[in-house]
């Protein structure tokens, strides 16, 4: 059993420690050049939010599509893909002469989202038929996990390091080089696992959600041109219709492109809701956090004043909370119940961001409250992947691990939007005349919001059934609630985030 346990892990997932790692390091190494992007783009600070808004709504679309392929043609096959998709757009940033170029091949690296929930479904398909298959998909994916984080923290240090020592150019190529090292990892050590769900691809699903969103995201963008004008409404509107009509499509297809039925699973939707709200701070926020750190007080009366290597340190700072919330999650929820576990996370989230309005005056105040926010960050990035691979039947868990992703990114992209039109709004009004630095109201704005929706995501998470956050539990509705079951049931269900629990 030893030995089998090492081959998992020493083989497969060490590949996909390397897969991780570099989509660490996409999220982390851009973070601290943001302005210096910014200045060679000769765009506004507040600019920089329309990478992160394109990126994730490709994100949101074709996450989706690409879980559903996995699912139906092999996760190693998408895998390789979607690397391969990364490690061009990847390359065409370094050289991108133009703002509009950047944010196109800015959203097309997009594809790396896909990443998690395709390693997590490959480590669950390889460990499911051993005898403490759900244990070693846990730590599989503790371990990939971790290594995300770690490679966020790696990528965040050099990023700054190596803006202020190379052309920027040059300083760009290197996740490029990362991402082609890590396409060729997978190519020769991960081999196929022959799990297959069959199928085809929701076309007419697909074309209505891509709709759906770009009408959103459409509607948004024009705040940023024209204000609150009558076709905002409009377009938001006709945005929302067509999201309705893509559920009612979903309800309706044999094969949907996202099961509505999943979905609506009181194991599932929680972990949904959840991650959606999360997306908010953790992929819409920190395009914010960089460019009010490099922001020079003297020059505007706010702002850290930070060069890309100092600011590095703070990216680094936050991201290594990540990591250690991670691993506190773990056994936290092996003393506690993991509902509790994420409940305190979420507000973990909700106090550092909510501090940032009235502390925000220093670096050492706001490196202390990204921290705070960062332990309970980390923890919701542990916690919902596997919780929704755990709630979800084995042929659809890159499907399911892959609705977080989504939601998560929607949350983002829809976040990262809105934040770009906060922190020009008092500019427009006529803030700081030839300066391009986001404006105080702006951040403030970034920060409340992103305070509020994790106290939204905690105050949904109590009334989550605990059965929730366990593994091998078929819940549907009108089931009997978890206090009808049985103590002696109850019992003996598995907690999926118990370390020291081996059974499958």
């Amino acid at each position: 059993m030893a030995s089998r346990n090492v081959k998992l892990a020493g083989g497969v997932v060490g590949a996909l420690v390397v897969v991780e790692g570099t989509s660490g390091v996409l999220q982390g190494y851009y973070t601290p050049l943001l302005t210096d992007i910014a200045r060679h783009l000769g765009i506004h600070d507040a600019d920089v939010n329309w990478f992160e808004a394109a990126q994730l709504l490709l994100s949101a679309i074709v996450v989706p599509v690409l879980a559903r392929l996995g699912d139906m043609i092999g996760h190693r096959k998408v895998l390789i893909a979607s690397l391969i998709v990364t490690a061009l757009s990847s390359w065409a940033l370094a050289f991108a002469p133009s703002f509009p170029l950047f944010v196109l091949a800015w959203a097309i690296q997009g594809f790396y989202v896909v990443w998690l929930p395709l390693n997590v479904a490959i480590i669950h398909s390889r460990a499911r038929d051993k005898e403490n298959g759900a244990a070693l998909t846990r730590r599989g994916a503790g371990i990939i996990v971790a290594a995300l984080q770690a490679g966020a923290i790696l990528g965040a240090l050099a990023g700054g390091q190596l803006g202020g020592m190379l052309p920027l150019w040059a300083t760009l190529s290197v996740p490029a080089a990362m991402v082609t090292i890590a396409l060729v990892v997978v190519l020769f050590k991960v081999p196929d696992t022959g799990v297959r769900a069959g199928g085809t691809i929701d076309t007419r699903g697909t074309v209505i959600l891509t709709l759906g969103l770009l009408t959103l995201m459409g509607g948004l963008s024009l705040v940023r041109l024209d204000g609150f004008s009558p076709w905002v409404v409009v377009m938001v509107a006709i945005g929302l219709a067509l999201m309705w009509l893509f559920v009612r499509v979903e309800q309706g297809t044999d094969e949907p492109l996202v099961d509505i039925a999943l979905l609506k699973r009181p194991t599932v939707w929680p972990v949904i809701l959840t991650a959606t709200l999360f997306g908010v701070s953790v992929l819409g926020a920190q395009g914010p956090l960089s460019t009010f750190a490099r922001t020079d007080p003297d020059e505007v009366g706010y702002g850290l004043g930070l060069t890309s290597a100092t600011a590095s340190y703070l990216i680094g700072a936050y991201v290594m909370s990540l990591l250690v919330g991670a691993l506190l999650f773990a056994r936290l929820s092996a003393r506690y119940s993991p509902r509790a576990v994420l409940i305190a996370a979420s507000f973990l989230v909700a106090g550092g961001y909510l501090a940032l309005i009235p502390l925000h005056g220093s670096t050492a105040v706001v490196v202390s409250c990204m921290v705070v926010a960062g332990l309970g960050s980390g923890a919701l990035v542990a916690a919902l992947p596997a919780a929704a691979a755990s709630a979800a039947p084995p042929h659809q868990t890159a499907m399911a691990t892959g609705l977080t992703n989504t939601t998560k990114t929607i949350g983002g992209a829809f976040a990262s939007t809105a934040f770009a039109i906060a922190l020009v709004s008092g500019a427009a009004a006529g803030c700081s005349g030839e300066s391009t630095a986001g404006t105080l109201s702006g951040y403030i704005t970034v920060w409340a919001i992103c305070g509020g929706t994790a106290i939204v995501a905690a105050l949904a998470l109590f009334a989550v059934p605990k059965v929730a956050f366990t593994t091998n539990v078929e819940v549907e509705e009108g089931a009997a609630p978890l206090e009808a079951i049985g103590p002696d049931v109850v019992a003996s269900r598995v907690d999926l985030f118990d370390p020291k629990d081996d059974r499958a």
